[in-house]
């Protein structure tokens, strides 16, 4: 089983949000929206799913009017597979390779992958200069720029507010918590700050150690999850901490996929063999 875990730079139209999730059916697990990002992910499930999300996003949404915290690259901006359940990586890298062909061929789109060659800051820091598509025109797309497309392991989107709108102060934790397990940046959000993080190893370093480490050098104001959370990175941690970090078990994949399980029954069956 493979999930999909697609960025699109849109934030602030709901009604344009619910449309893209809406594209995707029942292969949608989570939704998470940020209008100072202008920026939503949608955790979905297998290759048909991200396809009806990108086919919808370079239709409706315009890069060249586009604002926001976040870095991006494109309406589509980051399209990673990510193996579940025993699934080889091969499987998540086949995935992507397949989706960008089919992104250059029918959404005219320039995509660069990320995974076992590079990693995805590599694009950002150069896309169109230093790295070149993959596959698709040389050139971004008009309105809808280009795609990251990746196959990694299971990561965790994790952001701390902090308590005192300090940038400066935001940046040197992020600079702090840094590390080949950490990905982090400061950023201003509205009228507040943040340490915005990808913890590319939550077995590791999951959302309480991150915590702690900006909480030794600063007030925070909350947490938040991004999308979902790895049952197993939320069983390391102290149920009486999970209030506090933005963390429940009904935001596991497992449970979302759980429930996805249970509306695919069907009706008037009791689940036995």
């Amino acid at each position: 089983m493979l999930e999909c875990v697609v960025n699109v730079s849109e934030g602030r139209r709901a009604d344009v949000v619910a449309e893209l999730a809406a594209a995707a059916g029942d292969d949608l697990l989570d939704v998470h929206t940020c209008a100072d990002h202008h920026r939503s992910v949608l955790t979905l499930v297998g290759e048909d799913a991200p396809r009806a999300v990108a086919r919808l996003a370079v239709e409706r949404l315009d890069l060249r009017a586009h604002s926001g915290a976040h870095p991006r690259i494109g309406v589509l901006d980051v399209v990673p597979f990510v193996p579940l359940d025993g699934t080889p990586m091969s499987a998540a890298v086949a995935a992507r390779n397949a989706f960008a062909d089919w992104a250059a061929e029918q959404l005219r789109l320039p995509c660069f992958l990320y995974g076992p060659e590079r990693s995805l800051p590599d694009i950002r820091r150069g896309a169109f200069d230093a790295v070149l598509p993959d596959a698709g025109p040389a050139r971004p797309h008009p309105t809808a720029g280009a795609a990251a497309v990746g196959a990694r392991p299971l990561l965790v989107a994790y952001n701390l507010w902090l308590a005192d709108p300090d940038l400066a102060t935001a940046r040197r934790l992020a600079a702090a918590v840094r590390s080949p397990a950490v990905r982090a940046l400061g950023l201003a959000v509205g009228d507040e700050v943040q340490v915005s993080m990808n913890l590319v190893a939550p077995h590791a370093v999951g959302p309480e150690a991150v915590w702690d480490a900006v909480a030794a050098e600063a007030p925070i104001a909350r947490a938040e999850l991004v999308g979902l959370v790895p049952r197993a990175v939320l069983d390391a941690i102290d149920p009486a901490r999970w209030a506090d970090l933005d963390l429940a078990a009904d935001r596991t994949i497992e449970a979302r996929l759980a429930a996805r399980a249970r509306r695919s029954q069907p009706s008037g069956s009791d689940g036995g063999s």
